[in-house]
């Protein structure tokens, strides 16, 4: 049997990360507010998605910052048998569902605007607009890319789709306002509502998969059959995978084997999937004719 303490693998935020996170969710609240207002009083579709998607990700960062709490605060409790990780998918999956609520109503504004267009105040959305990426950017040089670290990686992402909303808002008011196309708002507005929906059935997908289990698919599955399987004695009978982390998991072996293999001889091949943190093996030693 291999077993891993799991505090070794606790996963938690370090304090500078922590700290970026809090300051980033911040200023991203803020944002929110001024673009959603600014949006609704300047009729502006565009720059009310972006407001909306910017209010999505402050919620991920707001889950992320308050899962790294709950996980340090109960963690060494001993309560949760593999950890507090999925404190953190329960709470994307929750604001994936919320997203996707307020795509519909971006699609629902959207399409009223080009039955029904009205005036848009386009200098004073615009300014909003420019906010809303200029925080955007000064997000992604406070985070950095940290390739050590998955949570910042992640909303390293999110900031990043945020930008892009951001920039459709700027062209759509650049293009009313200097062109006369006024339907490049709502339009914008659409590809916006595309955006977010396709970035909310991503992330809830990925987090049903993570809270019923659904592993059986991953690439790991193969290479930990592989390493047992290979002195062509052993064989997995059954196997079980449960994610702890982003990219660390647990396993359940069965193996039917013959005599000479021990489960030391077994664990040893394993050692080579860093991302395997926790193996349990069942052995079975049996006779081959």
């Amino acid at each position: 049997m291999q077993n891993h303490c799991y505090e070794e693998y606790s996963f938690l935020w370090e304090g500078r990360a922590e700290r970026i996170t809090a300051i980033i969710l911040a200023i991203t609240l803020l944002t929110m507010l001024l673009e959603i207002i600014g949006g609704i009083y300047f009729n502006s579709v565009s720059v009310l998605a972006d407001g909306i998607h910017m209010g999505t990700h402050a919620l991920a960062y707001g889950v992320s910052l308050i899962s790294y709490i709950l996980s340090k605060r109960w963690l060494k409790k001993g309560k949760f048998s593999f950890g507090t990780w999925k404190i953190e998918v329960m709470g994307a999956y929750t604001s994936a569902i919320i997203l996707g609520m307020f795509a519909i109503l971006i699609l629902q504004e959207a399409v009223l605007r080009l039955i029904k267009p009205e005036p848009i105040h386009y200098e004073h959305a615009l300014f909003v607009a420019v906010i809303g990426l200029v925080v955007n950017l000064v997000s992604i040089i406070l985070l950095e890319k940290k390739e050590h670290d998955i949570n910042a990686k992640a909303i390293y992402k999110h900031i990043l789709a945020d930008a892009i909303t951001s920039v459709f808002a700027i062209f759509s008011l650049l293009g009313g306002m200097y062109f006369g196309f006024w339907f490049l708002d709502p339009f914008f507005g659409l590809l916006g509502f595309t955006l977010i929906i396709f970035w909310a059935y991503k992330l809830a997908k990925e987090c049903a998969l993570i809270l019923t289990d659904g592993e059986m698919d991953s690439p790991l599955v193969k290479k930990i059959i592989d390493l047992i399987q290979k002195d062509g004695k052993s064989l997995v009978k059954d196997i079980h995978i449960l994610r702890l982390h982003h990219d660390k998991y647990a396993c359940i072996l069965t193996v039917e084997t013959e005599e000479g293999i021990s489960l030391e001889d077994l664990s040893k091949r394993l050692k080579s999937l860093d991302n395997l943190i926790h193996t349990t093996i069942e052995l079975r030693v049996c006779s081959r004719v």
